[in-house]
């Protein structure tokens, strides 16, 4: 056990400094908006706790679903948490639009080295596939060949941010005016597919909190998605955040 926290605490670290390293090092195109902390002094504070809360919160409550007790946290609830903070703070200060495209390549790069955390901690984690028989099944310590969803859902997303990079250097729309919402339809879609390969306790027919939640953040992402790209194209520095 201790091995598994020293190696899902060490790729928590790698996972936080790749987020940096994009942050720092990728470029946004000229169209992009100043980032949203430079808008609003809240931001942040409201942004962070957010994630945190909703991390924790669904994350604990998939587990007490399933039958187990403790504290966990979750990626997705995460995601969903900042989103919701963030979304009441502009409804309630005015800022429209997107906001968040500069955390898109960040967020992606963490996603893809911290779920490989998750796969070395191995069955301490929970977030280990159900039993398969596929030539690439794991096992995790118990004798039993598991999927390794940290594995699909990390490369999965490590192949989304090398396409999102493209489409944003060539300038696309979607990326450049629908980037968050790109990202956040991607992650949850492939969520969606994964938590058919995980042994939580379900809530409505064969669906998981997790399946529930992902079909929210799609529709989400759909909904917003189609509204920036309704909206009229502008480049000033100073306009309406080109992506949230």
């Amino acid at each position: 056990m201790g091995d598994a926290l020293l190696a899902h605490s060490l790729f928590d670290v790698l996972a936080l400094l790749a987020g940096l390293a994009a942050f720092r090092w990728i470029r946004m195109p000229a169209s992009a908006a100043p980032p949203p902390w430079q808008r609003h002094p809240l931001y942040l504070p409201v942004a962070t706790i957010g994630v945190t809360a909703g991390a924790y919160l669904l994350g604990s409550l998939n587990l007490w679903l399933t039958g187990i007790g403790g504290i966990a946290r979750s990626i997705e609830g995460g995601l969903a948490g900042g989103i919701l903070a963030v979304e009441t703070l502009k409804a309630m200060t005015g800022i429209r639009g997107s906001t968040g495209l500069r955390l898109v390549a960040p967020l992606a790069a963490a996603t893809v080295v911290g779920r490989i955390g998750c796969f070395l901690a191995g069955l301490d984690d929970m977030t280990y596939g159900t039993p398969t028989a596929l030539p690439w099944g794991v096992d995790f310590g118990d004798g039993v060949p598991r999927h390794p969803v940290q594995l699909y859902e990390s490369l999965t997303m490590a192949v989304f941010l090398a396409c999102f990079l493209v489409l944003l250097r060539r300038g696309h729309p979607l990326a450049v005016r629908a980037g968050f919402y790109l990202f956040i339809g991607v992650y949850a879609g492939q969520r969606f597919l994964w938590e058919f390969l995980k042994p939580y306790g379900t809530v409505l027919g064969p669906l998981n909190l997790f399946h529930l939640l992902s079909l929210a953040l799609v529709a989400y992402a759909i909904l917003q998605a189609r509204k920036e790209l309704a909206e009229p194209c502008t480049t000033s520095a100073t306009s309406t955040p080109l992506s949230a």
